[in-house]
């Protein structure tokens, strides 16, 4: 076990959390009642610009409060202003998600729901709207920063599942991603940033609309760290350089991303590179070595047309994807250097229309097809290859739901998709959606979906040391969530939301002990999963610059088999976020506290609870064109692990102390 924080520090995370909850009343302004659009037929670029509104839900614009699920929207100017680094920075600190770091790849847990090495399968990640989970591990690729966070409009993230609209992956969240346009930089912008462990990154971005119509956006950027030198107890031996791994903490990411609009068509492309250090030594792999170490490339290209035929809005989009995952591991002789190869590439396309029928019903329905044509794994090391499977696939799916506006304040959504696969056969997935307004600022939502996850490659073709093709017979997972939603408009500034839910898992893949090497374990359906949960938060906004969020979120889940608490999530959790204005329209202070309890780890201890609280300054234009912004990360230098998998000799893997960002933005 590991120490705690501070009790000082500890203390004042805590107050900030709790001033942030009792103290947003207290800036709220007099109601002010706005008038919202008919978003059904507004583009997704005027969508952007409105407030509480999201897309990926039901892959047209609706409000939160017509939304069949629940929702929070992370905006670009919340993303500077705290200072968010990545995509885990970003989920992390909305309610119900938490991340697991490894010191190699950040893992994501939604809702009391994260497996050791589940590479974050259950939540699909899309691009404007493109899925991009990869077709070996079906992640969704959260590290490395793809594309590139300062290019991020807003991310949408939806909880609860979402198959019935997107198929497989989309088991227990969807996060969109929505890209800026040439029209948000008119310009060149430059950006530089330092940070600790000897951390610099730098990009150039270039974006504009012409008076012709053609609009672009390109940018590229580079992150190099040379990380830090990091003490693991369990290797605290002469041997093994007292337990010091040095200089094995080491990343570098390159990011590309293109955007080039004209008409009703937009072609967009991006690629990312990373290639990250394992100073842990997983895998009974040689400790202190610094060819231990991780490779990912990952890209698509799209190419989308929108037309409104006389109020049928026609989308439809075709896509090329790759994707490909380089690893070494040094083992003693006579292995040597072991290196295992992934490689993706697949492409598809998709066709979807939409229309609002009588004034009563918003139909949406299309049709997608995916081909993945290569799925390659591979494994070799001094004594031979004993890895080597070739595979390919395709899927289509056909999708349909329906908005019914019963009465003017109850609205039915009904949905359905019917997936099949070459491998797996069908999957039905259902939506049902009731969402009743009983006040004029009162939405209660009741909630039911089903939704599937097939396994990926990587699962059925995980090999257990030996060569072993060890999961053919692996089944898909299923899981059913009843979840009940209230949510309050307090007033213009302040919104509050409540959810209860409770899901049920079948047939979930999970990782087993194989054979008398701990290195070593095998997947199979070990059963079911049953959680109850309970999330809260509030969110306000106001024109004088103040912004906040605060949240509380409870969850229990267990093996039903079994009756024992699932490992490696958190009971508990409370976040509060506060913007403070401290010079109008220039001067501003991002502060953030976030409480986690302890969770279970594999050799049956508790991590200890703990909070961790950031701290950002920006002063916008502090020159002509020039933002400045400062951040101090773990300000009150917490000591706090997150638990380790099966493949760690650690039990609980620390994570960063105190640490420094100082970045410059400059537009011309």
């Amino acid at each position: 076990m590991h120490t705690t924080e501070s009790s000082a520090g500890k203390r004042a995370a805590l107050i900030a959390a709790v001033l942030l909850a009792v103290g947003l009343p207290c800036f709220a302004e007099q109601d002010d009642k706005k008038h919202l659009n008919d978003l059904f037929n507004m583009p997704l670029e005027e969508l952007s610009q409105q407030s509480y509104v999201v897309y990926g839900a039901s892959r047209f614009g609706q409000t939160l409060s017509e939304a069949p699920s629940s929702v929070t929207i992370i905006t670009a100017d919340e993303i500077r202003k705290y200072g968010y680094r990545s995509y885990g920075d970003i989920i992390r600190s909305v309610a119900g998600f938490f991340t697991t770091y490894d010191r190699q790849y950040i893992y994501l847990g939604v809702r009391g729901f994260g497996r050791p090495g589940d590479y974050d399968s259950r939540v699909l990640r899309l691009v404007d709207g493109q899925k991009v989970n990869d077709n070996i591990y079906n992640s969704p690729e959260i590290d490395g920063a793809f594309p590139d966070i300062d290019l991020i409009d807003h991310v949408e993230i939806i909880r609860g599942p979402g198959s019935s609209l997107y198929g497989s992956n989309a088991f227990f969240a969807v996060i969109n991603v929505v890209t800026k346009n040439g029209r948000d930089y008119k310009g060149t912008e430059l950006s530089s940033e330092a940070a600790s462990h000897e951390t610099y990154k730098g990009r150039a971005t270039y974006g504009n609309k012409f008076d012709n119509g053609l609009e672009m956006l390109f940018s590229g950027s580079y992150l190099d760290s040379k990380g830090q030198n990091i003490f693991f107890k369990e290797f605290d031996d002469p041997a093994t350089n007292n337990g010091v791994a040095e200089d094995c903490d080491y990343e570098t990411v390159g990011n590309v991303f293109g955007k080039i609009a004209f008409g009703d068509f937009t072609f967009e492309g991006t690629s990312m590179s990373r290639r990250k250090g394992a100073p842990t030594a997983a895998w009974g792999t040689i400790f202190n070595d610094k060819r231990n170490d991780a490779h990912d490339y990952i890209g698509f290209l799209n190419l989308k047309y929108e037309h409104d035929f006389d109020e049928l809005m026609v989308m439809s989009r075709v896509y090329y994807e790759s994707f490909e995952n380089k690893e070494h591991y040094s083992y003693p002789d006579p292995s040597g250097l072991d290196e295992y190869n992934a490689y993706g590439r697949w492409f598809g396309g998709e066709l979807q229309f939409a229309k609002q029928i009588f004034k009563k019903h918003k139909l949406i329905w299309g049709v997608e097809y995916q081909k993945d044509t290569k799925q390659s794994l591979d494994e070799s090391n001094d004594e031979g290859t004993y890895l080597d499977v070739k595979s390919d696939s395709q899927r289509w799916g056909i999708y349909i739901q329906d908005e019914i506006k019963m009465l003017d304040n109850l609205i039915f959504n009904l949905g359905v998709r019917r997936d099949e696969y070459t491998k797996f056969g069908g999957s039905t997935s259902p939506r049902l959606g009731l969402i009743y307004n009983p006040f004029e600022r009162t939405t209660v939502k009741l909630l039911y979906g089903r939704a599937f996850r097939i396994p990926s490659p990587y699962e059925l073709y995980f090999e257990d040391g030996v060569g072993i093709k060890a999961n053919p017979d692996l089944e898909p997972e299923t899981i059913d969530t009843y979840e009940l939603v209230l949510e309050q408009q307090l007033n213009s500034a302040i919104r509050a939301s409540v959810s209860g839910f409770i899901y049920q898992m079948h047939d979930a893949i999970d990782s087993q002990p194989y054979g008398p090497d701990p290195n070593f374990s095998i997947l199979k359906n070990a059963g079911g999963i049953t959680a109850k949960g309970l999330e809260f938060s509030l969110n306000g906004k106001w024109d004088n610059g103040w912004q906040g969020r605060f949240s509380y979120s409870f969850v229990k889940s267990e093996n039903d088999s079994t009756g024992e608490k699932l490992t490696h999530t958190p009971e508990q959790m409370v976040k509060g976020n506060l913007i403070v204005p401290l010079i109008e329209k220039k001067l501003f202070a991002g502060i953030e506290a976030q409480y986690e309890s302890g969770r279970k780890t594999l050799m049956g201890n508790r991590t200890d609870d703990f909070v961790v609280t950031n701290l950002t300054l920006t002063y916008l234009d502090i020159l002509r064109g020039l933002d400045i912004s400062a951040s101090v990360y773990n300000l009150f230098d917490t000591k706090y692990g997150n638990p380790g998998f099966p493949e760690h000799r650690e039990d609980i893997i620390e994570q960063d102390g105190r640490s420094f960002r100082v970045k410059l933005t400059y537009r011309f």
